[in-house]
């Protein structure tokens, strides 16, 4: 028995939220990736909830999660090879102390 469609965007909604927390929140150069890759992977539920419909399945927003999920993957190596140069660099992925360098 498969459930409502109305309760996945509430569960993409906690999955949101969840990821705005932890990006306002951690100071962590990899915290924050995942918070931002939480984000996205809410908003691909949304898609993915509402593309199946009693006429049948859509297949635009299926392509368009598959497209979003390639490159976020993409994206996310790019900024963890940038978490690893600045743990080299620097010693620490403290965002903090990136922004007081930039002064």
């Amino acid at each position: 028995m498969a459930l409502p469609t109305f309760y996945y965007p509430l569960v993409a909604a906690l999955i949101f939220t969840i990821g705005v927390y932890c990006l306002a929140t951690k100071r962590n150069v990899i915290k924050q990736v995942i918070a931002i890759e939480l984000m996205v992977n809410a908003a691909n539920l949304n898609f993915v909830a509402f593309a199946y419909t009693p006429a049948g399945v859509d297949p635009l927003g299926l392509s368009f999660v598959l497209l979003s999920l390639t490159v976020g993957a993409a994206i996310t190596a790019v900024a963890l090879i940038l978490a690893v140069q600045i743990y080299r660099t620097y010693g620490r992925l403290d965002v903090e102390l990136l922004r007081r360098l930039r002064r």
